[in-house]
């Protein structure tokens, strides 16, 4: 299957999906696991209408030979699987500043890429808890490491929305 099909055919299940209800504030906590994230980070989540959301992600990640510090800002469009199940995915880009200890270093880091995930609002129950679990997937068009610009990440979210 080509491209354009898959392209065409992930559009038309899209079509198919019912919007989630998307909370108008989230803040907590998102832990990310990969050698590229920014580690534990401080997550709010604004939401526009019904359908969408901006997430910003506050962090940093320290190592022997290195440091970094970073803010991500991905844009979600979500989608509801069941009462209280969501699905989202959306563009996104990051923007950091790392310091390299075994290059004699510092500078500033640029990213793009994107994040797809699964979340259940505990709101559903009377609960403002909202857990979610994700992926974000990143190419640093301006970065530290020469050798692979691509990274990646998985995260899981606890957050408390009003």
């Amino acid at each position: 299957m080509n491209f354009t099909k898959t392209l065409v055919l992930f559009l038309g299940l899209l079509s198919f999906q019912s919007f989630g209800q998307v909370n108008p504030h989230a803040i907590g906590i998102r832990f990310a696991s990969a050698y590229y994230s920014n580690g534990a980070e401080i997550s709010y989540q604004h939401g526009f209408g019904d359908k969408n959301r901006l997430e910003l992600d506050l962090g940093g990640r320290r190592h022997k030979n290195w440091a970094h510090i970073g803010l991500a800002a991905v844009f979600h469009w979500d989608w509801n699987i069941t009462e209280g199940l969501n699905w989202y995915v959306g563009p996104g880009a990051r923007i950091g500043q790392y310091r390299s200890k075994f290059y004699d270093s510092y500078g500033l880091t640029l990213a793009i890429g994107g994040q797809i995930g699964l979340e259940y609002d505990f709101n559903q129950h009377n609960a403002p808890i909202l857990i979610s679990l994700d992926w974000r997937p990143m190419w640093g068009f301006y970065t530290y490491s020469d050798y692979d610009p691509f990274g990646y990440e998985g995260g899981f979210s606890v957050r408390y929305t009003f």
